[in-house]
């Protein structure tokens, strides 16, 4: 069975002062927050195991997935250096709990319309990142190189604009044997403290130059939004308001 993988730890910082008191996942828009509304389309989809990665008030998040989720089989991995780590040490934490499954990797600040889900799920391809073909990069965004075959050569805020095909939105589906040699890559990677700050997309493209192949799914047409600002927050309230 397929499980799902979401990274809370963060601080938030660049949304302050609205995270001065709650993690950013538990920001609500039109009502609902980011955390809830991702957990019903993964819920609805047919996922019921779910590993979270948490830090930042995490009794919160916790509190929320317990009294609003009850049958969902929650496991709670708690990232004790959330605040000198990034996204490839928290996903490195998860491997216990996969075990010898595949899984959809959830960036917690990314509310999504459930048809992007349901899309990543009927991908006949075995590991897939959802790419936005149409927004506009700069230098924050993950940005993706595709080859002609539609296979990702690289993922990273590093690579130009020019040559990018779009934005890697954070959403992901990684097969249960690659996900084998992805946790042993970052656990590699996590063994030199200077790689404590590494994106998760650097063990993706550290598994493509050995032979892994990730494929994008195009999901441009559809509704999404990663919140790091309050300029995203509000542009998100525009977007999801009912």
């Amino acid at each position: 069975m397929m499980k799902a993988v979401i990274l809370a730890a963060g601080l938030g910082s660049r949304i302050r002062p609205l995270t001065n008191n709650c993690p950013k996942c538990l920001l609500c828009i039109d009502g609902t927050s980011i955390l809830e509304r991702m957990l019903s389309h993964i819920q609805f989809c047919g996922i019921n195991e779910v590993v979270f990665i948490l830090g930042y008030y995490q009794e919160q998040i916790k509190e929320v997935v317990e009294s609003k989720f009850p049958k969902l089989k929650a496991h709670f991995v708690i990232n004790a250096n959330y605040t000198k780590t990034n996204t490839g040490f928290s996903l490195m934490l998860a491997k216990d709990f996969i075990k010898n499954s595949g899984f959809i990797k959830f960036d917690a600040d990314v509310i999504f319309e459930r048809a992007i889900l349901e899309k990543l799920i009927k991908c006949s391809d075995a590991n897939c990142l959802c790419i936005d073909k149409k927004i506009q990069l700069d230098a924050e965004e993950i940005k993706v190189i595709l080859n002609f075959q539609n296979q990702v050569l690289e993922a990273s805020k590093e690579v130009e604009p020019r040559l990018a095909a779009g934005e890697s939105i954070g959403i992901e589906k990684i097969d249960r044997s690659t996900a084998k040699r992805l946790f042993s890559e970052l656990e590699a990677m996590m063994k030199d403290e200077k790689n404590h700050q590494a994106y998760y997309e650097a063990a993706y493209n550290k598994l493509i130059k050995k032979g892994d192949t990730f494929y994008a799914i195009d999901i441009s047409e559809l509704k999404w939004m990663e919140i790091d600002t309050k300029d995203d927050f509000i542009k998100a309230e525009k977007i999801f308001k009912k």
